[in-house]
């Protein structure tokens, strides 16, 4: 009895004390786990992701190694933000400085209407102020959000030219995403139009720093296409696209898988735009392309609505009937065909009456520009039609005409001749073939989507059914946008016309007299081929009247121009209006020829500081009387203006008043300065 009464006793507190011992190592472990997991958390908030902790007990133990001593110092600072700091058993060890690789070095910039903002990470030798003064100059009054950090390594091989590439696109591209990197430059922006998109990849690629990678994803916004036309050959030169049109990304893929099926290996350049008569584009002209392979060749075109099919001549008329009856099924209900097997061509061209073979209408164009019109034309009525056309489009001057009268012409042949006019019209050289049943276009283009177009004009106004052909060939050196002039020719072709006419004014002001239009008209005219050029217009004036006054009054007359330029419609994002009164003379201010030589306008070329200005005739980059124009904002301005020469050698400009000329500016005029009566 006695020994049962003692074991229960100390069987209870053994329990108890079981109990407690294992509710103590729970809470232990609790503990631990909170602990690590509320460190690694804090860690990874201050993005010491490097460094690893283990717990023991209340202990927290943290292991790793530091880029750095701050590195190290952070990590521990942020472990004992959030447990007892005397709990943090620092085991970390900071990594040798001469065995860290650099950091990567890149900057974003994100530039839209509301202002700039940079991110990222630059070298410690990277002139912040440099890039602060271009970025403020283009945000122009914008917010400006700088993010930037340094690091003291020596920048990589490559650096200072991409950064200098990627502010100089930054400046071309207001709507802009411009990732930078010593290796690589990617711009992604948007543009107005096709042609700015063009001009957009011209430009950069062809100012892209040697050794860089540049990716470029410039979008513009979608065109509406009417007629909605594509076409698509197979014939002795392979499948191709004469034109190729989609409404979607999913159409452009189903028309590209089509056409590689049929034997296509060319890229997929197929637009895609609006104007679509159907949803179910994609699918009608896959099922059209699929018959034109079955046939074996001829063309396929899509004008909208309208399906035109035609075979090889030699095909059989079943084997037509029966691939046009399969086609038909499948085409969407509010699709057209026209399944066409042609007579055999026989074409002349040369628009003589050789009494053998089809009428015909002959108009050729030399590289020259000029046009000889040959061939029948139905009465003296359209004759007279055709010539005024022509000399609409080719100019008065160009055209020969030597066409005969045959009213017994089939009907419709008015429509085809001026159909065939506005496709020619499309060509640098070429010539076109009409014939009451066929019609054939050969030249040269610098436009790369001229096929395109013509393909519009000719299914659009020959009809449904029509049958003709395109034979053009691109040749960039034809291309306007791709051979755009050099920025030296740009300024050295505005400073010419400056030269023949100066830029007048009323005495004592900044009123541009109406003799000066013509000058103007000429200067835009050059300028809407040099947008990306950025081009400073200077004003000076004579030492006449006070150095203050005279200051002004050229500010104002610069800022005249640019106004007047604005109003001609020319992109003023890349010229600067600066006034410099009688500061820079080219002539001697004791005479009256060397006053009337002071009072002049030049434009100049703003090239980014390091370059060197153009000093060969076309322009001057040293500082001094004749030198850069550019200093205040550390660029070097190029000028290319005939009268930026020493002061003996310099005469006025021909034609040129004693009011001078000035230059331009992308910002707003300012107020008309006070002026005496003085003429400067």
């Amino acid at each position: 009895m006695r020994l049962s009464s003692i074991i229960l006793p100390v069987s209870v507190l053994l329990i108890a004390a079981a109990a407690s011992i294992a509710t103590a190592i729970k809470a232990v472990d609790v503990i631990e786990e909170r602990s690590e997991s509320a460190v690694k958390t804090a860690l990874i908030l201050s993005g010491d992701e490097w460094a690893t902790v283990a717990v023991d007990g209340l202990q927290v133990i943290l292991n790793g190694t530091a880029l750095s001593e701050s590195d190290r110092f952070r990590a521990l600072n942020a472990a004992s933000s959030v447990v007892d700091a005397a709990r943090v058993i620092d085991r970390m060890e900071v990594a040798d400085s001469a065995n860290v690789p650099p950091p990567r070095f890149s900057i974003e910039i994100l530039r839209d209407e509301t202002g700039i903002s940079l991110i990222g990470l630059v070298p410690e030798s990277t002139r912040r102020d440099v890039i602060a003064q271009d970025i403020a100059a283009l945000a122009q009054g914008a917010e400006v959000t700088d993010m930037l950090d340094t690091a003291a390594y020596p920048p990589p091989e490559g650096w200072e030219q991409a950064l200098a590439f990627g502010v100089e696109a930054l400046k071309r591209l207001p709507k802009s995403k411009i990732s930078i990197a010593a290796d690589r430059v990617s711009v992604t922006a948007t543009a107005e139009s096709t042609t700015q998109k063009r001009r957009l990849e011209e430009s950069l690629a062809e100012r892209a720093p040697d050794g860089m990678e540049l990716a470029l994803r410039i979008t513009a916004p979608r065109p509406v296409i009417t007629p909605f036309t594509l076409r698509f050959l197979i014939d002795e030169k392979g499948p191709r696209f004469d034109a190729c049109a989609a409404d979607s990304e999913e159409a452009r893929r189903l028309i590209l898988d089509a056409a590689r099926q049929a034997g296509f290996s060319g890229g997929g350049n197929c637009t895609i735009g609006l104007g679509a008569p159907s949803p179910r584009w994609g699918e009608a002209v896959a099922a059209g392309i699929r018959a034109l392979h079955e046939l074996g060749g001829g063309s396929l075109t899509f004008s909208d609505a309208d399906v035109s099919l035609v075979a090889p001549a030699e095909t059989p008329r079943a084997h037509l009937d029966e691939v046009a009856a399969r086609l038909e099924t499948a085409l969407p209900a509010v699709f057209s065909l026209h399944a066409i097997l042609p007579e055999p061509v026989n074409v002349d061209g040369s628009g003589k009456d050789s009494g053998e073979g089809p009428p015909e209408f002959v108009a050729t164009r030399s590289p020259e520009g000029l046009v000889q019109l040959r061939g029948r034309l139905t009465d003296e009525r359209l004759r007279a039609v055709v010539n005024s056309y022509a000399q609409a489009r080719f100019g008065a001057d160009n055209i020969d005409s030597a066409m005969r009268l045959d009213p017994e012409l089939p009907e419709g042949w008015s429509l085809r001749v001026l159909a065939g006019l506005e496709a020619l019209s499309r060509l640098a050289s070429g010539s076109i073939v009409i014939q009451p049943d066929f019609a054939q276009l050969r030249g040269k283009t610098g436009n790369p989507d001229a096929k395109a177009e013509i393909s519009r004009i000719l299914s659009e106004k020959l009809g449904a059914g029509a049958n003709f052909t395109i034979d053009v060939t691109y040749e960039k050196r034809l291309d306007p946008v791709a051979n755009l002039p050099t920025p030296e020719e740009c300024v050295a072709s505005i400073n010419a016309v400056l030269k023949e006419n100066k830029i007048t004014f009323a005495p004592g002001s900044a009123t541009i007299e109406p003799t000066a239009n013509r000058t103007l008209d000429k200067i835009a005219g050059l300028l809407k081929n040099c947008e990306d050029v950025q081009m400073e217009i200077a004003g000076h004036t004579d030492s006449q009247g006070r150095e203050e006054m005279n200051l002004n009054l050229s500010q104002a007359r610069a800022e005249a121009v640019l106004t007047a330029l604005m109003a001609r419609r020319v992109l003023t994002s890349g010229l600067v209006a600066k006034g410099y009164g009688e500061a820079r003379p080219i002539a001697d201010n004791k005479t009256e020829e060397g006053r009337e030589a002071n009072r002049r306008i030049e434009f100049t070329l703003i090239a980014p500081k390091g370059e060197d200005a153009a000093a060969d005739g076309t322009g001057n980059g040293s500082d001094g009387e004749n030198g850069s124009t550019g200093s205040e904002k550390e660029e070097t301005a190029v000028s290319a203006s005939p009268s930026s020469q020493p002061a003996e050698q310099s005469s006025p400009p021909a034609g040129e008043d004693r009011n001078g000329t000035m230059p331009v500016s992308s910002l707003p005029p300012k107020p008309r300065p006070e002026t005496s009566d003085e003429q400067n």
